[in-house]
């Protein structure tokens, strides 16, 4: 059985890959034929020569300025029966292999070298220039797919899209390019379209202005033999119609002046009101506003002037009282004292058989009753103003003072009553 004879045929599409003995040590190859194989000896594999749509997909794919790019791309590739190295290189990859694997094997190729193709460009140049791209992606991979024993036949790119809005923002600024032109293009045509309604009308006006000529020119030549005949009545109507211009431009002319005079005399008054208004208005100011502030602030400087002078006459009256207050109580103290003293000259020379220290003694017991009496007035005072010239002490001490004086003058006055000099004495003791 394993001498079997068989024959084995293949259509256009395919090819038959014959190996084993009897083939010289290389595969025979077969295109739409068919051949004897021998079972046991020999092997025969088909490899398909149909051509192969791969639709290659590159999804989110950075462009060489970073921008995300996802591109389809469309190759129809087949296996090259024509060429019997290319159907060795295909026997050597694909034999045995199904279609679908060859199929995939391609797609990873394609889609590899369109990925790379695309970072080498930029977004624009993918987008504008398709058919630039799809040169380069064809040509990369028929390098690599001619290895394998594939043609590339052909490669088209199918659609360029993106995630971010760089093809729309592209589009706008194509949009708006192209709407610039367009009224760019409205706006010359319309400037033709003007020019040539100028030109038709200046022709127009100048074969009318010729007309117009040519009718004066007539009118003119009809009224000079008119005039010939009628020179006395159309200079009299010329002269007439001279006078009634001249006397209606002056009335005019008079009209316009006393139109003139008339807003001067409106704008003098508007400008003397205005400057009545203005000084109503200062008045107004003055009366209102300056004037009682004026008043106000005399007021509240006569009210603290009067302030001040009654606080310096008070402090000067209860000063003045109490320094006359102080004089009658020690001028009372003094003519008590007085009376006293006489009334002890008399016990001494009543009693002369006191000696001078029974006197001082007696006089040591009155002081300090003299001194309380001196400051009694003092104690029963509420309130003391003082008001100094800034000569000698001020305040409390000068009260203090004062009170001290009076009893300092006290031995004098002893002496003079008792003819005792205290003070001696007290020294001597």
């Amino acid at each position: 059985m394993c001498f079997n004879i068989g024959i084995v045929v293949c259509g256009p599409n395919e090819a038959l890959v014959i190996s084993g003995m009897f083939q010289g040590g290389k595969p025979t190859f077969i295109n739409g034929g068919r051949a004897i194989v021998c079972p046991c000896i020999q092997t025969v594999q088909r490899i398909p020569l149909n051509t192969m749509t791969l639709e290659v997909h590159s999804p989110r794919v950075y462009t060489s300025q970073g921008v995300p790019i996802s591109v389809v791309g469309t190759a129809q590739v087949k296996i090259n029966g024509s060429s019997e190295e290319m159907l060795g290189y295909a026997a050597e990859q694909f034999g045995g292999k199904p279609v679908d694997q060859i199929l995939n094997i391609c797609l990873e190729t394609m889609e590899g070298h369109q990925r790379a193709i695309m970072g080498n460009m930029s977004v624009e140049e993918i987008y504008r220039d398709r058919k630039t791209f799809s040169k380069k992606v064809f040509e990369v991979a028929s390098v690599d797919l001619h290895n394998m024993g594939i043609a590339v036949i052909s490669y088209t790119l199918k659609d360029v899209r993106d995630e971010v809005g760089y093809l729309a923002s592209l589009g706008q600024a194509r949009t708006a390019q192209v709407k610039r032109d367009a009224l760019i293009g409205e706006a010359e045509a319309k400037k033709e379209s003007t020019i040539a309604e100028a030109l038709a009308e200046e022709q127009r006006m100048e074969s009318k202005l010729a007309n117009d000529t040519e009718i004066a020119r007539s009118k003119r030549d009809f009224e000079l033999k008119k005039a010939v005949y009628d020179t006395e009545v159309n200079t009299a109507k010329a002269e007439a119609e001279m006078a009634y211009s001249l006397q209606a431009a002056k009335v005019q002319a008079k009209i316009k002046e006393e139109e003139m005079q008339v807003k001067v005399v409106e704008r003098t008054q508007n400008i003397a009101i205005q400057e009545q208004e203005i000084m109503r208005r200062e008045k107004e100011l003055d009366s209102k506003v300056r004037k009682p502030a004026e008043a106000e602030k005399y007021r509240l400087e006569k009210i603290a002037e009067a302030e001040r002078q009654k606080v310096v006459l008070e402090a000067e009256a209860e000063a003045e009282a109490v320094a006359l207050r102080g004089e009658a109580e020690a001028y009372a103290i003094e003519v008590k004292a007085k009376a006293e003293a006489e009334q002890m000259a008399k016990k001494a020379d009543a009693w002369k058989e006191y000696k001078e220290a029974a006197l001082v003694d007696m006089m040591l017991k009155v002081l300090p009753k003299i001194a309380a009496e001196v400051a009694g007035p003092l104690s029963e005072t509420n309130k003391i103003t003082m008001v100094a010239t800034g000569d000698g002490p001020i305040g409390a001490s000068r009260v203090t003072n004062e009170v001290l004086d009076i009893m300092g003058s006290l031995p004098d006055t002893v002496k003079k009553m008792t003819g005792v000099d205290i003070t001696t004495r007290m020294a001597r003791a």
